[in-house]
């Protein structure tokens, strides 16, 4: 398969950046699309020129750094599917491909497709911890947990903090992946004890980052490789307008 890229290329945080053409020539339909990617700086390092920079590390859709936007649709459009998971079997021969970078105030472009996500790490950092136990192990049913509450916080938890929801929101809100860190720890018995500190760190650490605000079209659930619900979304209002009031009583 032959393949035409347009390629977002930048030289650093300060460079504006332009569009540049590659060919991608005897790609095999099994490849991921990052090993295609692989395949075209291999040739442009045979010929003395500068690779493509992108973020990987797994490469098994788990570690959530494979961040790009692919014809416009973060990671692909492929449902549930990381651009590491994308094979080039869902592209047709001879069709051009544009591959740009997160596009978000708070997600900098650092070099070509490569951004900065630590915003997502302070944000965790503002409250994503519980209050345990610093000892031995305990035993695993020593806090007894609800089937129903244990399957949601494990949907949450399922969130590898890609930044995709970002990329695809129209107001680049990070919402869909606060809401999944602050519930799935929020549901937790465990996480009982800074429920409300949690939700309104992590708000506030988000506002502060520069995120949009929600509008609630659902782009972020469409392109969201773990399928994260909305209904996440909704349970963090709750529990943040709880936390608001129990603050002005």
């Amino acid at each position: 398969m032959n393949f035409t890229l347009r390629v977002w290329r930048q030289k650093d945080a300060n460079d504006t950046g332009a569009m540049v053409e590659y060919a991608a020539k005897d790609i095999i339909a099994d490849m991921s699309f990052l090993e295609m990617l692989d395949v075209v700086n291999e040739g442009l390092i045979a010929k003395g020129e500068e690779p493509i920079a992108f973020d990987s590390d797994c490469r098994e859709g788990i570690c959530g750094t494979c961040s790009l936007v692919i014809n416009g649709i973060a990671h692909g459009g492929q449902r549930g599917t990381t651009a590491c998971q994308l094979h080039m079997r869902h592209f047709e021969d001879g069709q051009t491909i544009t591959i740009e970078p997160w596009r978000a105030r708070a997600f900098p472009v650092l070099k070509d497709l490569v951004t900065d996500r630590g915003a997502f790490d302070r944000i965790v950092q503002a409250g994503g911890f519980i209050s345990v136990n610093t000892g031995g192990t305990p035993d695993a049913n020593a806090i007894p947990v609800g089937k129903v509450e244990s399957d949601k916080a494990m949907d949450a938890a399922a969130c590898i903090g890609c930044g995709a929801c970002v990329a695809a929101c129209k107001n680049a809100s990070a919402m869909l992946f606060v809401a999944a860190k602050v519930s799935h720890l929020n549901l937790l018995p465990q996480g009982k004890v800074e429920k409300d500190k949690r939700v309104t760190s992590m708000v506030t650490q988000m506002d502060a980052e520069g995120f949009g605000n929600c509008t609630v079209t659902g782009s972020c659930e469409a392109v969201c490789p773990k399928e994260i619900s909305l209904n996440f979304i909704a349970r963090m209002n709750r529990d943040y307008g709880v936390a608001l009031l129990k603050a002005s009583t």
